[in-house]
Formats: structure tokens, sequence, C-alpha cells
């Protein structure tokens, strides 16, 4: 597909401006920057200054020099669900008075936001649980050690640079990008309160507030169930169970004790090759026992036909299990492939859109079987593509497990009495990202996509083992809701 021509005129102030009194309503219109026209591509920015080391803060002062430096946010200083909040509550006034330019620079508006991505799925979260009238779509800058959400829609896995040429190049690209949807996954995990011992997700040291998952529901959450524990969330990327989400909680849990030891990525990348050997994931059929096998720990089912679960035969080689909702996953690795005209007639199996509500579940017996990634139409066992799955934990095979959602690793303990833990993922909703127009992810809307696929029916060789109301809100966590007192009526 040719690129269409660029819009942008070279004038960054008429390109991408937003006035301040449209910001917040305590500002004045005689105060600011007078525009006789709306911006092409007005854009709210959110910076992660943590995130890249120095690259976070350099980033933010290069935005706020080019643009409003209203119109620029540290998540570290101001959260999205208090900025957009404001911002649309104002857009709102501004509207009813007739204020044209509100309207459409309404219309206009796009979102950039740079950090990993636990960043980017806050802001992602957020725009969901809002359920703007007119959502405006969001472009994500890697700046974090996680860059699979970037990558995924075009914009790189490699922190970017932070001058003004590199930052005006990458406007640029935000004003040219095409929109595009892509699915949010609901997850939720129950179990009976236990008699001893307790069954609450054991994150490194601390729950980061960028993961969607898990949370506790309150006493008047319509999820929860008396005398159970009850937790929620939701992904975009995926969910991981097993040994993966252990070496990945193992190196995390050092990097938070020793955050010193971590400033170089070569460092990193052999600590994460060292943890993955002494945790047993290259050489897990001898140092684990079959007890860490996925089969012996749950019972998995899924729903591909609405209202019908089926059992999941998982081999008993499998050791990790990835539920993937976008074709990048440990830094843009594409563990579902594309299958050959064969494996899609006869598995019913088919290529992985983003937004299909279908989620492509894959599993892996060890390191050197996630390695056949690297090789071209390399991918893992595909297991099955489902609108829901649900995996059933019940006493005896293990005291507990490891899972990971979208880069971030918990241990999650396991019932020590008869009861079940239950974890169940489920369709959610979208949300509109921004993406190049050459980006991996494909859309089933897309002809071009189906084009590209029904073309390539290369598959390799490697072995192949045979929402409902309540669920509305996307994130549990306390900044992804909206006060009661706000009446949101009018931006539904």
């Amino acid at each position: 597909m040719a690129t269409p021509e660029s819009n942008f005129s070279g004038n960054i102030e008429r390109d991408f401006y937003i006035p301040t009194y449209i910001l917040s309503e305590d500002a004045s219109q005689n105060d600011d920057v007078r525009l006789s026209d709306v911006p092409t591509c007005p854009v709210l920015v959110f910076i992660n200054s943590k995130s890249g080391g120095q690259l976070g803060g350099d980033l933010l002062h290069t935005y706020r020099s080019l643009l409003n430096k209203y119109q620029v946010f540290d998540l570290g200083e101001e959260t999205p669900d208090s900025v957009l909040r404001r911002l649309y509550l104002n857009l709102e006034k501004l509207k009813s008075n007739g204020h044209e330019f509100a309207t459409k620079l309404e219309e206009r508006l796009r979102i950039i936001v740079a950090g990993g991505d636990g960043t980017a799925g806050w802001l992602l979260g957020v725009v969901s649980d809002l359920k703007l009238s007119q959502p405006p779509p969001i472009a994500t800058v890697p700046l974090g050690t996680g860059n699979n959400l970037p990558f995924a829609f075009g914009w790189g896995k490699k922190n970017p640079g932070t001058d003004q040429n590199s930052v005006i190049s990458f406007l640029k690209s935000v004003m040219d990008a095409k929109e595009m949807k892509i699915d949010s996954w609901h997850i939720l995990m129950r179990m009976r309160a236990p008699q001893e011992g307790a069954c609450d997700p054991i994150a490194p040291l601390e729950l980061p507030h960028s993961l969607h998952a898990f949370h506790r529901l309150s006493s008047s959450d319509d999820l929860n169930v008396e005398g159970c524990h009850t937790f929620r969330g939701g992904f975009w990327n995926y969910f991981s169970m097993g040994m993966d989400a252990q070496v990945s909680y193992a190196f995390h849990s050092e990097r938070k004790m020793h955050p010193e030891k971590f400033k170089n990525q070569l460092v990193n990348q052999s600590t994460y090759a060292r943890l993955g050997c002494t945790q047993g994931w290259f050489c897990a059929s001898l140092f684990h026992p079959s007890s860490r096998n996925i089969a012996q720990l749950a019972k998995v089912k899924i729903m591909k036909k609405h209202g019908e679960w089926k059992d999941l035969d998982i081999p008993h080689s499998i050791r990790s299990i990835v539920c993937l909702n976008l074709p990048s996953f440990s830094g843009g690795l594409n563990p579902w492939g594309t299958p050959n005209s064969n494996k899609r007639r006869d598995r019913d199996l088919t290529p992985p859109f983003v937004d299909d509500g279908l989620i492509e579940v894959v599993g892996f017996r060890d390191a050197w079987h996630g390695m056949v990634l690297l090789a071209p139409n390399g991918h893992g066992t595909r297991l099955a593509q489902a609108h829901r799955i649900r995996f059933e934990f019940h006493k005896g095979a293990a005291d507990h497990t490891f899972m990971r959602i979208d880069g971030e690793p918990w241990k999650q303990p396991l019932p020590v009495d008869d009861d079940t833990v239950v974890v169940e993922i489920a369709h959610l909703g979208q949300v509109t990202m921004l993406a190049t127009h050459d980006c991996r992810s494909k859309s089933v809307h897309d002809p071009s996509s189906h084009a590209h696929h029904d073309g390539d029916d290369g598959d390799s060789d490697g072995e192949e083992d045979s929402v409902v109301e309540e669920q509305r809100k996307f994130g549990a966590a306390d900044t992804f809701k909206i006060p009661d007192e706000v009446d949101i009526a009018h931006l539904s």
C-alpha cells in the first residue's frame, strides 16, 4: 500500500498546537495563542519521564519546547484519567456554548504516549473506560524495556531520538498514520477465601499502577461473590503462564532489589539468560517435575462459539502457555505466525488479526522450543483461537505458579484446600490505535490484510500438537474510575 501524501505544513503551531483555554476551563482565551484555524493534528502528549533512563526526561523537555507546555504531561505528576476527564468536560462546556473550534479540535485530536508497554496499556485502559463518543486514537513511543505495543503498530522497538528533529519527525508520522482498532481482554480471577494462607497475587516487591491485573474487587462490585476473593483487570497484548513467567518474575524481582545492576541493556539480557538457566527454562525436563507442566497445573476450557465451552487438550510437554492478542511477544517475536491453507482448513485456524475478537493460544516446551521463533515462519505449538478461555486450578499439583500480563509478572498461590482457583479471559471491547501504513498488525476489515495473509502460505515444519455489562470496566485500579459525582452521561 502506498503511503498517502503528508499533510505536514512545517508549522508546528498550525499543525499540532492546542491552546491552553481548551485544556482547562480556568484559562482565559485572551491569555493564550489565538489560532485562526483548527490545527490539522492536535495532540495530547503523555510521557513517563522515568522510562528509558534519562531519555524520558529529555523527551519531555523537547516536546514542551516545541508545543504548548500545557498539552504535554509527565505521568509522574498527573494521571491520564484526570487530564482526559478535565479536557473532555471542558470541551463539552465549550461546545454547548457554540464553540466550533472545540468541536473540530475534538474530531481531530490524537494522543501520543511515551513509555514502556505498561505505560501504554495504562493510557489505553483509561481511554477505554471513559467511553467517549469520539475516543482519540493513540500512538505509542517505544521508551521502555518492553516495547511490544509500539513494534506491533510500526513505531519500532528502539528508544527514539529526543532532539527536536527526531520529535518533529515522529509528529509528522503521527499526522500521516492510519487508524486501526485493537481488541481488549477482560481477565477475572476468583477463589474461595482459603482457610489458611492467601491466594493474593505476589508481584516483585510492589504492583505498579500500570498493571491492570490483578486488583481486588470492592464488596460493592457486581462481580464480587461473598466468601470469595475476586480480582479483575485487563490486557491488550498477552497473558502468559508457566516457565516463561517464572523467569520473568525472577528477573523483575532481582532488578527491583538491585536496580543499580540493571542500567545496561547487554547486562540485562545476560542476566535474563542466566536466570533462564537457573530456573530450568532451558532444561525444564531435567530440573522440574511434571507438576510444572500446564496440563498438570490446570484444566483449560475455551469458547470459540458463543455459549459453547470445550475442553482444550494441552500436550503434557507444554510448560508455558501464551494467550496472545498482538503479533509481538518478547521483543517482537510472533508465536502464532501465519498458518498455511492446509492448517486453516483442517484445524479451523485463521491469521492473527488484532480486531477479530479472537485470542491466539500458543504453547512452548522450553526455551529451546521458543528459539524456533527466530527462524523464518517459525511458531510455537498452536493450541487454539477463542473468544474466551478459562483456567481451573485444583489442589495438589503445585502450591503456586507464575503468570505475566504485558510484561508484568507475578507469583500466584494455588489452592491449599479442596477449592478451585479460576482465571477467565474474555473479549471486552476495542480501542483505536494509530499505526504506520506498513505495520505488522493486520485488521480483519482491511482487504489488503487478507491479500497479504492469503499470499503467505509459508509455515514451519515445527511440531503441531494436536462480555457482559458487569465487565464494562476495563481496569480495576482506582485511577481508572470516574468519581460518582461526575455526570458522564453526555460523554457516552
